[in-house]
């Protein structure tokens, strides 16, 4: 899974997220400063949570039985 260079790694964004959310759960920042935290924050739960989304496509798809019910799975077949 190629990652953009100029992105935070997922352990980067992890570490940047628990981070802002300390400091918005402790009251410390100013009115305005909470609100570009918490855009932030943002940012970094979607890019963390698409990153997860990917690692676990790539490890397993769904295999679905005619009805389209789910079957099982089966390990993901690279490209």
């Amino acid at each position: 899974m190629a990652t953009d260079p100029n992105q935070p790694s997922f352990e980067e964004a992890l570490k940047a997220l628990e981070e802002i959310v300390h400091k918005l759960e402790s009251g410390e920042a100013p009115l305005d400063e909470s609100i570009g935290l918490y855009e932030k924050g943002q940012q970094l739960r979607a890019l963390c949570q698409a990153r997860l989304d990917a690692a676990q496509a790539r490890i397993e798809s769904i295999v679905l039985a005619p009805d389209g019910s789910p079957q099982g799975t089966r390990p993901f077949e690279s490209e």
